[in-house]
């Protein structure tokens, strides 16, 4: 069995997003960001806190009288666990066809265009590798 944390909730992601956005924080720093688009009571949010602590997506510092929660995983990590989810579930392990499907819905604009054209440019021609470093 995997040691790795579980994939997190959406709940959890709305919580993982304030702690990738203000870094170590609060749960009422949290609450409160969290308050301003969607009702949200104070001991909810700490109660999910603690699981995430459980599960290992978040890492508390209790130093302090007043625990300091910040996210395990950066952002992007995060992000490509879930889309490999995903790609694996609803795809059947096809990344193309991810690709293809968030094109088919996606309104993109002009510098979208051009992003997606250097991206594809990018993987196409790749830099070189840089020279190894020689044996001592």
């Amino acid at each position: 069995m995997s040691d790795a944390p579980p994939l997190p909730t959406d709940a959890e992601l709305e919580i993982l997003a304030v702690l990738w956005d203000d870094g170590w924080s609060t749960v009422r720093n949290v609450w409160t960001r969290l308050s301003t688009h969607r009702a949200m009571v104070y001991t909810t949010v700490l109660k999910f806190m603690q699981i995430m602590h459980a599960k290992g997506l978040v890492q508390r510092d209790e130093s302090r009288r007043t625990h300091l929660y910040n996210a395990v995983d950066p952002k992007d990590l995060t992000q490509r666990k879930l889309i490999t989810d995903l790609v694996a579930r609803a795809f059947n392990n096809s990344p193309i066809d991810l690709v293809r499907q968030t094109l088919a819905i996606a309104e993109l604009s002009a510098a979208d265009r051009q992003t997606l054209r250097a991206l594809i440019e990018q993987l196409a021609n790749p830099p070189p590798p840089s020279p190894a470093a020689p044996a001592r």
